[in-house]
C-alpha cells in the first residue's frame, strides 16, 4: 500500500489495508478450496481474513446499510447478531462510503479507484453526461464502463458454480452487468423467499458460491432514518431471517455476513441546498455523486475560485479537495486514468450532521430522505464480518 497524505483536519482515508469488501469474496471462494480462480495478491489478503478451504459452499449475505457502529447500538433489537458480535470482524468500505461503489468492490475485488464506479452520479467523460450508477443509462455498455473480469466470472470460469439472489429488478441492471456478472441469478422478492433459495442452493451437489443482498434496510434508513423505529424494526426481520440460516445451514456449508456501509442521519435544517447559493454554481458544469460526497464538474479556468467559494462557506462542515490531492490522499486506493476521468474537478466530504442537495435539480423523494452516507465517517465506513458454519 503506498504512503497516503493527511487530508484537512486530519481526516484519513478508509483502512483499506486492514480488510476491505474487496476481500470477501477472495475469502469466500477460499474457503472452499477455490482459491486458484484468484489472483495471488488476492488469495494472500484473504487468507488473513480466514482461513481456506474448509466447506463445499459458501454463503456470503450483504445487508445493505447494516454499518458497524448501527449493529453495535442497536444490538438489543438482534438477539441472535448480538450473540455473535463479540467475535465479530471489522471491514472498511471504501469512499465514497456508497452502495454503487461497495457492490462494485466486493464484485471485482478491486479498490474504487480501480474498479471506477466512485460515485452514485458519475460523469460519463465520452458523452459529457452524468448518470446515475444505480438506476443506469441505456446508453452506458455496463462491459466497457467496467471491462475488468469480475470474480464471480473467474470463479465460474474455474469449475465454480456461482448463483446471485436479488431484487426481480436487478437480473438485468446495468451495475449488477458491469460489476457482479457472472453465474446464475435467481430473483424474489422477501428476504424468507431469498433465504429458501439459497438454502436449496447450499444443500444442492457441488462446490458452490451463492451470494445473497437484501436492501430494505438501507431503504428504511434512508426514508425514516436509522434511529428510527421502522429501521429498528426491519433490523429484528433480518436478524430472524439470519439466525434461520444458520441454523439451517447444511454441515458442509459456511456463511459470511458484511454490509455495504453504515448510515447517519442528517436532519433536513443541517443540509446545504445549493439552488439557494449562486455563488457556489457560479463555475458548474455539472455535480454528482452524493449528498455527503459530492463530485463537482467545472468549468475550465473555475476551480481556483470555486474552491476558495466552497471551502468558505463549508468552513467547519466538510472538506472540499481539489481531484488531484484526493487521489493523493489516498481516499479511492490507487487510481486508474478511467477513474479519474469520472471523478469532479472538486469533491466535497461532508463530516457528521452535514450534507448537499439541490432542490432544483433533486426529485421530491431525494429531498425527504433523512438517512445519508457517502462520507467518511466511522460510522458510515465500519463494516462487520461474522462467520458461521463448521
Amino acid at each position: 500500500m503506498t504512503s497516503v497524505t493527511p487530508l484537512p483536519g486530519e481526516v484519513l482515508p478508509p483502512p483499506y489495508e486492514r480488510g476491505s469488501l474487496a476481500d470477501v469474496i477472495p475469502a469466500a471462494a477460499g474457503m472452499i478450496g477455490a482459491a486458484s480462480a484468484l489472483d495471488p495478491a488476492a488469495a494472500a489478503r484473504a487468507r488473513a481474513l480466514l482461513p481456506e478451504g474448509e466447506a463445499r459452499t459458501v454463503l456470503v449475505v450483504l445487508i445493505d446499510g447494516l454499518g458497524l457502529r448501527l449493529l453495535r447500538a442497536k444490538a438489543a433489537h438482534a438477539p441472535f447478531l448480538r450473540a455473535h458480535l463479540p467475535q465479530a470482524g471489522e471491514l472498511t468500505a471504501g469512499f465514497p462510503s456508497t452502495t454503487a461503489n461497495s457492490l462494485s468492490t466486493l464484485g471485482t475485488g478491486l479498490l474504487p479507484g480501480a474498479h471506477g464506479v466512485v460515485g452514485y452520479r458519475l460523469l460519463d467523460p465520452a458523452r459529457d453526461v452524468v448518470f446515475n450508477q444505480l438506476s443506469w443509462d441505456p446508453a452506458v455498455d455496463p462491459r466497457a464502463w467496467v471491462p475488468d473480469e469480475t470474480l464471480f466470472e473467474r470463479l465460474a470460469a474455474h469449475g465454480t458454480d456461482v448463483l446471485s439472489l436479488g431484487e426481480p429488478k436487478f437480473a438485468q441492471g446495468g451495475l449488477n452487468h458491469a460489476s457482479m456478472r457472472g453465474g446464475g441469478f435467481l430473483p424474489s422478492k422477501t428476504l424468507s423467499e431469498r433465504v429458501d433459495h439459497a438454502l436449496t442452493a447450499l444443500r444442492a451437489p457441488g462446490r458452490r458460491l451463492v451470494y445473497l443482498y437484501w436492501g430494505l434496510l438501507d431503504k428504511i434508513g434512508h426514508g425514516h432514518g436509522c434511529e428510527s423505529w421502522q429501521w429498528v424494526e426491519e433490523l429484528e426481520r433480518v436478524d430472524a431471517q439470519l439466525r434461520r440460516l444458520a441454523e439451517e445451514l447444511p454441515r458442509d456449508a459456511r456463511m459470511l455476513l458484511t454490509a455495504d456501509h453504515g448510515m447517519v442521519d442528517v436532519p433536513h435544517e443541517d443540509r446545504l441546498d445549493l439552488a439557494a447559493h449562486p455563488d457556489l454554481q457560479a463555475g458548474l458544469r455539472h455535480t454528482g455523486g452524493e449528498p455527503r460526497a459530492v463530485h463537482l464538474y467545472l468549468r475550465a479556468g473555475a476551480e481556483d475560485d470555486m474552491l476558495a467559494a466552497w471551502r468558505e462557506r463549508t468552513a467547519g462542515r466538510a472538506i472540499v479537495l481539489r481531484r488531484a490531492d484526493a487521489i493523493g490522499a489516498g481516499l479511492f486506493g490507487p487510481v486508474g486514468e478511467r477513474a479519474k476521468a469520472r471523478m469532479g474537478d472538486l469533491i466535497v466530504i461532508a463530516r457528521e450532521g452535514f450534507a448537499v442537495v439541490d432542490s432544483a435539480r433533486d426529485s421530491a423523494s431525494s429531498l425527504s430522505l433523512l438517512g445519508h452516507h457517502g462520507g467518511l465517517s466511522d460510522a458510515e465506513l465500519a463494516l462487520p464480518l461474522m462467520i458461521w458454519g463448521s
